[in-house]
């Protein structure tokens, strides 16, 4: 009796490749990025908190007073424990410790993997291999794009401390994040010297235009534990990119070199 021929190895797709590595490269570089915030960035944020707190209670007994007098005696009591609750708890949050701890490595691993997934389509569409020291130099970039050209303008907060609308910070981070990407990638590939000035201008656009600014600056908390928090902020996400690039680089290389092994 004949053996049938063996059947074609199939071998994984580019999509599958760039999920493969992103989640990869992701779950590590979030991981990492949770010890290092446990490490440097947790304990200013929780002595932060206590600040706000004490900062609340300092004005409960203030705002209780006006909405005293704003409503009838019959829902005074009612409305005022539950603004009480509400005021005092802020919604609901995870419990200090592992439940923190857990929703945190949550929170960076999506976001992690979320970038490694960007990271891992452009590496590809350059159609070249790469290593972890390519991918170094790209979470470089990443890191300069995503974290230092924002924060030169709105730097890492705080809990309590005074801050622009929501909306008006989140455009002029998208302005000054996608100038920066676009000005790095005319320097690099930008071979006449027009594309050069262009890349200088859109560096400096979002910057010379200024980020929003609250009508009134200033926090609950010492002006010495916010300069701590940008400063652990800030190494907190150097070693994070710097990883990401790194392991993305490697993953990406070793899918690739896998795939070519299966021809």
């Amino acid at each position: 009796m004949p053996l049938s021929p063996a059947l074609p190895t199939r071998r994984p797709g580019i999509f599958s490749r760039i999920v493969a590595t992103g989640a990869a490269a992701g779950i590590v570089a979030g991981l990492l990025l949770t010890g290092v915030q446990h490490l440097q960035v947790t304990d200013i944020i929780r002595t932060a908190e206590t600040y706000e707190v004490a900062a609340e209670a300092t004005s409960a007994p203030a705002h209780t007073h006006e909405h005293a007098q704003a409503h009838e005696q019959a829902h005074e009591h009612e409305h005022s424990d539950a603004h009480e609750h509400e005021h005092k708890h802020g919604g609901w949050q995870p419990e200090p410790g592992f439940e923190r701890t857990a929703f945190t490595a949550l929170a960076d691993v999506s976001m992690a993997v979320g970038y490694a997934l960007l990271l891992a389509a452009v590496l590809t569409l350059r159609g070249k291999d790469s290593n972890w020291r390519q991918g170094l130099l790209w979470g470089a970039a990443g890191y300069a794009v995503f974290f230092v050209a924002p924060s030169l303008g709105l730097p890492p907060e705080l809990p309590g401390t005074q801050a622009a609308p929501v909306v008006a910070r989140q455009a002029w981070w998208l302005c000054a994040a996608g100038g920066t990407a676009a000005a790095l990638a005319l320097l690099v590939w930008g071979r006449h010297w027009s594309l050069k000035v262009l890349a200088l201008a859109l560096l400096a656009v979002p910057h010379l235009v200024g980020a929003p600014q609250p009508a009134v600056h200033g926090g609950v908390a010492p002006p010495d534990l916010a300069r701590a928090f940008i400063v652990a902020s800030a190494l907190a996400n150097a070693a994070f990119w710097l990883a990401l690039g790194a392991l993305t680089g490697h993953f990406h290389h070793r899918f690739n070199r896998s795939n070519q092994g299966m021809r």
